[in-house]
C-alpha cells in the first residue's frame, strides 16, 4: 500500500521501484502474448506510461500487479483489433508499405533445449485467449481469481480456457515428442 501512495504523490523511487518488480515479467507476456519483441517493447511502454499518467487516481488498494497486467493486455487487444483494420484495408493500398512475412519469434530462434522449443511452438498453437490465460497462471504467476479480473471475465470463465490451454498445450509437446 505504501508503493501505491508512492504512486500516487508521484515520487520516481515507487514507481522504479515497480518497474524493477515488474518491467521484466510484463515485457516477457507481451513478447509471448504477441510473438512479436517490437510489438512488446511498444506495450510495454505504453504501460508504464499508463501506470505514470492514472498513478494519481489509482485506489489506496490497488494491486499493482493485476493492474499492470490488465492494462498490457488490455492494449494488446487493441492492437489487434488495429491490426485487423490495417490487413482489411492493405489490399487496396498495395505497394505503399510492406506488410512482411511472419517471422519465428525471437525465443522460438533462441531456445536451447528441445522441450522450450516444444514449449513455445506448443504455446503459439494455443488460440490467444487461453494463451494469455496460461502465460497469467503458468508463467506470471497469478491466481485463477486474478487473472480473470486481468482479463475481464468471469473466474468459471478463466479456469475453462486455462483447462483448455493446458491440454491443448500437453497433446501439442505429446505430439513433437511422438
Amino acid at each position: 500500500m505504501a508503493l501505491v501512495e508512492g504512486l500516487r504523490r508521484g515520487e520516481a523511487k515507487a514507481f522504479d521501484t515497480v518497474y524493477e518488480a515488474y518491467g521484466a515479467r510484463l515485457f516477457t507476456f507481451l513478447a509471448r502474448l504477441s510473438r512479436r519483441r517490437d510489438l512488446a517493447e511498444d506495450l510495454a511502454e505504453e504501460t508504464w506510461l499508463r501506470l505514470v499518467a492514472n498513478a494519481a487516481r489509482l485506489q489506496a488498494d490497488t494491486r499493482l500487479g493485476p493492474w499492470l497486467f490488465a492494462v498490457a493486455r488490455n492494449l494488446y487487444a487493441s492492437a489487434c483489433r488495429s491490426r485487423l483494420v490495417e490487413e482489411a484495408y492493405s489490399s487496396t493500398l498495395i505497394g505503399l508499405w510492406p506488410a512482411g512475412a511472419a517471422r519465428p519469434s525471437p525465443f522460438e530462434e533462441t531456445a536451447a533445449g528441445e522441450l522450450q522449443r516444444q514449449l513455445e511452438r506448443g504455446l503459439a498453437t494455443l488460440p490467444p485467449q487461453q494463451r494469455e490465460a496460461l502465460l497469467l497462471v503458468g508463467v506470471e504467476g497469478f491466481t485463477p481469481a486474478e487473472a480473470a479480473v486481468i482479463c475481464g471475465v468471469t473466474p468459471e470463465t478463466l479456469r475453462q480456457r486455462l483447462s483448455r490451454a493446458r491440454a491443448q498445450l500437453s497433446r501439442a509437446i505429446g505430439e513433437a515428442t511422438s
